[in-house]
């Protein structure tokens, strides 16, 4: 049994785009050689895609629909799941998180993940719609390790509202200790964190938060929502988030500007 073979289309669009191309593939008696000249790609990044480890464009996605005559099926899916939430974001985000070389990360009021103690990432869990949050909170902190202490980590570039650290998620204790590690983890050479203070006024952030990952030679973001925000992998848009990102950290403070803050809050408490 091949890994196609495990994909349920119902997973995502994503996945069901997956799934309609090796069934269509199938039913037209072509090898994945054939189908690699048609859409200008070899036989092993066809058997990728149909796994779900790779994805088509939409160029590859026209050809697909003219060569077929589909009536723009693969195009109208591959939109839809671009531009709709994935629902299998999650793990989705999780594969290239761990194989980022850069994660920028923009997360308003709430320090994020990456640099989480566990009695923040606790407190937070608390008041979430989380049913385990013992396996939650050992979830995370995996995936927090495995960012910050691998052999060769991402550069990890924060830029967070300062409401993020003077808030009391936790209360006083967790929240000094929180503040305390982000000066602990803020001095690693691949560490950036740097605050946008309340005096800045309004910025493009508090349209609410968003990530970019840099995996190899391309980007991938995300939008974050309450229940559930979407990956985004179209070039334009991913040049918006970019640019965003940038004019949000025009307002930020510089990093020892932000390090001077933290430690002020820190010793008040």
């Amino acid at each position: 049994m091949s890994a196609a073979d495990d994909l349920d289309p119902r997973s995502s669009l994503y996945v069901w785009l997956a799934h309609d191309l090796r069934l269509y593939r199938q039913r037209r008696g072509l090898t994945g050689e054939r189908l690699g000249k048609i859409i200008g790609c070899v036989r092993s990044h066809v058997a990728n895609i149909e796994a779900g480890r790779a994805r088509i464009d939409m160029k590859q996605a026209k050809i697909l629909d003219e060569v077929w005559d589909t009536g723009g099926h693969f195009q109208t899916l591959l939109f839809f799941a671009e531009t709709a939430h994935d629902s299998d974001w999650l793990r989705t985000y999780s594969q290239h998180e761990a194989a980022a070389s850069v994660i920028r990360i923009y997360l308003g009021q709430i320090v994020p993940p990456p640099l989480q103690t566990e009695g923040y990432m606790r407190a937070l869990l608390e008041e979430s719609d989380a049913k385990d949050i013992g396996q939650a909170v050992q979830s995370r902190m995996a995936r927090q390790e495995a960012i910050l202490t691998r052999p060769s980590p991402p550069y990890v570039w924060i830029l967070m509202d300062e409401d993020s650290i003077t808030s009391e998620i936790g209360g006083p204790e967790v929240m000094r200790a929180q503040l305390r590690y982000l000066l602990e983890v803020g001095v690693l050479p691949h560490i950036s964190i740097r605050i946008i203070p309340k005096t800045a006024g309004a910025h493009l952030g508090l349209d609410g938060p968003f990530r970019l990952i840099t995996v190899r030679d391309r980007q991938i973001g995300y939008v974050g929502a309450r229940r559930g925000g979407r990956l985004i992998e179209a070039p334009s848009e991913i040049t918006e988030i970019a640019v965003d990102y940038e004019r949000i950290g025009f307002k930020a403070l510089s990093e020892d500007a932000t390090r001077t803050r933290i430690c002020e809050l820190e010793a008040a408490k």
